[in-house]
């Protein structure tokens, strides 16, 4: 690590603190690795069912469902497809979501320890969580692949571009958690809301049920940033014409700079978060 002096003159240039972090990423690279393969031995290495864990959950969310549909207990509109694979390819996608958002904050909180003790980059943090999502994502969507012949839809050459979707949609997860993070980490509270948000805002995106044709809650799926996500990925598994892909490039597009602006909100405040928690 290069030595810092702290002057008072100094000024704090954003494109300066955009170009340390990008550096600092490309530096810590094979650290994050390191840190990645260490947390995901620890992860599934005193649990019966291992690997499975990371099917349950979506699994659960879309069997409650297929459940509800197939006793009448609601009534849905026609997805297209049939329904256990879309509301599987949709929880599926939500989780992978949810864990993007949560990963900044777990990994840093989880570092707390060697954070107070050791300077390095903190960014290889955030390079160990994605690290750690694409191996959890990668997993999953074996899976839904399996879905995918189970249900007859059969291989399409779109599937072949789905790791590209599932990348956008850590992308968008992980843009959002470095915003979240440095509040997250002062006050506990912050996670218990965001897990209540989300539960809520999964029922106004198209994770289990389709887009009404008109109305209010209409209205409200299609300006929700989570909708194209979600509906470009289920085109791509089943083969269909992405009607949302040029919505979709458009989040990632206005993701980035903000992916940047939280890179260097994350690069200031931890130094002073984690020394202020270690007082």
């Amino acid at each position: 690590m290069k030595t810092r002096i702290y002057k008072k003159e100094n000024r704090l240039s954003i494109l300066q603190l955009f170009k340390d972090s990008l550096k600092d990423i490309y530096n810590s690279r094979f650290l994050a690795r390191q840190l990645a393969e260490r947390d995901i031995k620890a992860q599934y290495r005193q649990s019966y069912l291992g690997i499975l864990w990371a099917f349950i959950q979506p699994l659960a969310t879309a069997f409650v469902w297929i459940f509800l549909t197939s006793s009448g207990t609601i009534n849905l509109s026609d997805t297209g497809i049939p329904y256990p694979l879309y509301a599987f390819s949709g929880t599926l996608i939500w989780s992978i979501i949810i864990a993007s958002i949560n990963s900044p904050m777990q990994s840093t909180n989880a570092a707390r320890g060697i954070l107070t003790k050791i300077n390095f980059p903190k960014e290889a943090l955030i390079v160990s969580g994605i690290y750690k999502l694409l191996f959890n994502s990668s997993i999953k969507v074996i899976l839904l692949v399996l879905f995918v012949f189970i249900y007859g839809v059969g291989f399409h050459w779109s599937l072949l571009a789905l790791p590209l979707v599932i990348f956008g949609a850590i992308l968008f997860g992980t843009t959002l958690g470095l915003f979240i993070t440095p509040i997250g980490l002062l006050y506990k509270d912050v996670s218990k809301l965001i897990s209540f948000g989300m539960q809520f805002l999964m029922y106004v995106t198209p994770v289990v049920y389709a887009i009404p044709k008109d109305g209010l809650m209409n209205t409200i799926m299609n300006w929700n940033p989570i909708t194209p996500i979600v509906l470009t990925a289920r085109d791509m598994v089943v083969g269909s014409s992405p009607d949302y892909l040029f919505y979709f490039l458009m989040v990632l597009v206005v993701c980035i700079p903000f992916l940047l602006i939280g890179l260097a909100l994350y690069r200031i405040s931890i130094p002073i978060i984690v020394e202020r928690l270690s007082a």
